[in-house]
């Protein structure tokens, strides 16, 4: 049981690493990224009372 738990403790570590290329650890970045921006574009809208668009004057 000792030697699962090594193999899960090495996995774990690995989880959050930051490699270059395509690999599940760029995904996993990239998704939680893409919330914070996300995240971002919201409370710009809200808080300005503007589009995003509008808020950088792009429109």
């Amino acid at each position: 049981m000792s030697d699962t738990t090594k193999g899960t403790q090495l996995i774990v570590s690995k989880r959050n690493a930051w490699f270059m290329g395509f690999n599940h650890q760029s995904e996993s970045w990239n998704g939680r990224l893409a919330m914070i921006g996300f995240l971002a574009a919201i409370a710009i809208e809200f808080f300005s009372g503007q589009g995003f668009l509008h808020f950088w004057n792009i429109l």
